[in-house]
């Protein structure tokens, strides 16, 4: 079982960060994120999952595309 929440500590510290990141726009706690995640996936059979996964390629190609720069020179 230990191994289990090894798996679980990693994931929630690594992941993609999508729940983390919608909690911080919206202001609201991480949890309820990841809580209403799991919810949405178990009544729509799949779809919340299908959305998490769609937000997590957003949010990754976003990153990729607006890079914070300092200053006029970092280009």
């Amino acid at each position: 079982m230990n191994r289990f929440y090894d798996l679980l500590h990693y994931l929630q510290k690594r992941g993609f960060e999508v729940c983390g990141r919608i909690a911080e726009r919206l202001g609201i706690r991480a949890r309820i994120v990841r809580t209403s995640f799991i919810y949405l996936t178990f009544v729509t059979l799949g779809f919340g999952f299908a959305l998490y996964l769609f937000l997590a390629f957003w949010l990754k190609i976003k990153d990729l595309i607006y890079t914070k720069r300092t200053s006029v020179f970092d280009l």
